[in-house]
């Protein structure tokens, strides 16, 4: 039984590792249902709707029921008289009841058409709430992707730094093989364990980023301290930093019709639109319409309390008519704050126009030069590493001093670091682009 368990424990091992290694489209996926800001958005749009619910529900009547009951106690009066309905009832009793019922109906019939522009504007701003979502979830999918590719790229980084930390030991133990043969001086061993350390806090402080960069994108997540985080941190192939960039003024005509935060502020401009028809219908009148029926009973009465229910019962109907000639100006000033909203939401819009426009010539000019870059770190890469390699071999015969290793070691190091930023600065931004065209973010 015991062999059994723990066959079972560690055949479940490598799921355990599976499930704590997330891939961006698992990351994007899952900050999609729990997010909070995500999810706070969409508690928004169901409130939205909610209000939409009661502006229609307005153009309909109101009704509501109404009742009292009250109990009167004069200890000192010998007569207790009421008036009810237009009759005078007396009575001995000290303490005598009273009750009153009552059904009331209220509509308002026309109001300018307020109402049913109230619902139009409801209308654009549920629509509103709901590109809000779309918005806030592509911003973090944005945040998501950035984080995700920096994560990626440091660790490559940290495998570079590896392997020069290796060869830097390799170094200093046949730097400290020659100082006992008397073929190198103490100071260049010095050198040579400086440079040992220097590599060896180059692998800590590259890891030290990494779970930076992890913890930030847990908490786009929202995952806890207690959860164990870990990414699918694959090497990416030279090649894609050579795939063709889109073109920008393409993508920025795509992202017009589609991101939402041009939506938005297209919706915000007809809203105010419509804030401004509703502003002006402050000048006509209202017409209302009410009714009602009452009826009630008093202990007093020598009648039965069914036979007052029936006499007392009365019903009403009432039309009233509200016509607007003085409202110290509160129509006007409502009509001169709806054209300045309307001339806000219309700057708005262009703002963000052009806002969209230069963060996509933003990402445009990054890929670009950084895939420029790119293919001249590669060819400088190559070269680099060769003369490193060489220098290394020339160090170990005796034929280079410790300064030409560190210098061919820091070139080859600057090459590679150039190479891994120019490659994935290319990939992100390109990415980037996509994403904004309308397509999804893939790595």
């Amino acid at each position: 039984m015991t062999k059994k368990i723990l066959f079972t424990f560690f055949a479940l091992l490598p799921l355990t590792a599976m499930a704590q290694t997330w891939t961006l489209q698992q990351c994007l996926d899952y900050a999609s249902e729990h997010n909070l800001t995500v999810q706070k958005n969409r508690v928004s749009e169901l409130d939205a709707a909610e209000q939409l619910s009661q502006k229609k529900a307005a153009l309909f009547p109101s009704l509501s029921f109404s009742m009292s009951q009250s109990l009167g106690y004069r200890p000192f009066q010998e007569a207790t008289v009421m008036v009810q309905n237009g009759m005078a009832t007396s009575t001995n009793n000290k303490l005598t009841e009273n009750g009153s019922y009552g059904i009331n109906a209220n509509w308002t019939i026309w109001d300018g058409g307020v109402n049913r522009k109230n619902i139009e504007a409801q209308k654009v701003q549920t629509e509103l709430s709901a590109v809000q979502t779309e918005l806030s979830l592509k911003t973090i999918q944005e945040q998501i992707a950035q984080l995700y590719v920096q994560i990626l790229y440091t660790t490559e980084a940290k495998k570079v730094y590896e392997q020069i930390c290796a060869t830097a030991k390799q170094q200093l133990e046949r730097g400290e093989e020659r100082l006992k043969v008397g073929d190198l001086a103490k100071a260049d061993v010095a050198q040579l364990e400086a440079q040992y350390a220097s590599a060896q806090y180059d692998v800590v402080n590259t890891q030290t980023q990494i779970d930076g960069y992890k913890r930030q994108l847990k908490a786009l997540l929202q995952l806890g301290i207690e959860e164990p985080f870990n990414v699918s941190a694959d090497e990416m192939d030279d090649s894609r930093a050579l795939a063709p960039i889109p073109d920008k003024q393409e993508v920025y005509e795509q992202a017009l019709n589609s991101r939402p935060e041009i939506r938005a502020a297209e919706l915000q401009a007809s809203a105010s639109d419509v804030q401004l028809n509703i502003a002006k219908r402050g000048y006509l009148p209202t017409i209302s319409m009410n009714a009602g029926i009452g009826d009630s009973h008093y202990s007093a009465s020598d009648d039965s309390y069914g036979e007052q229910l029936k006499r007392n019962l009365n019903g009403s109907i009432g039309l009233g008519v509200s016509v607007p000639i003085y409202d110290q100006r509160r129509t006007k000033t409502a009509i001169n704050r709806a054209r300045m909203a309307q001339t806000t939401a219309a700057l708005d819009l262009q703002d963000k126009r052009i806002n969209l426009g230069s963060a996509i010539e933003n990402l445009w000019l990054n890929a670009t030069s950084a895939q420029q870059r790119f293919i001249s770190a590669d060819a400088a890469v190559k070269s680099q590493e060769t003369t490193y390699e060489l220098t290394n071999e020339q160090f170990k015969e005796g034929l280079r001093n410790i300064v030409d290793l560190l210098q061919a070691r820091d070139n080859m190091l600057q090459a590679q670091h150039n190479k891994l930023q120019s490659k994935y600065m290319t990939i992100l931004n390109t990415q980037l682009l996509k994403f904004y065209e309308g397509g999804e973010i893939t790595l």
